[in-house]
């Protein structure tokens, strides 16, 4: 889990108006930083098959909202990947 102060300022920076959180960016955002933290955990739990199957769904989440930004709107799609430094 995120904690509250770390997920506000992720959605802080990815929002696209004030009233902003549930646009694909953010969403594509806190998986992002959700994944990374999975990453880090897994280097120290090698055998944590559960949670594997987790970060599995979410990286499945995160393709399938980076294919429906790209396909609706190519110009944000780039940003978010850009801010992100993902998909090269």
């Amino acid at each position: 889990m995120l904690a509250t102060e770390h997920k506000q300022s992720v959605i802080g920076e990815y929002r696209t108006h004030d009233s902003d959180t549930g646009s694909p960016e953010v969403q594509i955002a806190l998986l992002s930083t959700r994944i990374g933290q999975l990453t880090d955990h897994f280097k120290l739990h090698k055998k944590d098959h559960g949670s594997r199957r987790g970060l599995l769904m979410m990286v499945s989440r995160r393709r399938r909202l980076l294919d429906y930004l790209k396909s609706h709107d190519a110009g944000r799609y780039t940003t978010v990947i850009g801010k992100l430094g993902i998909r090269k």
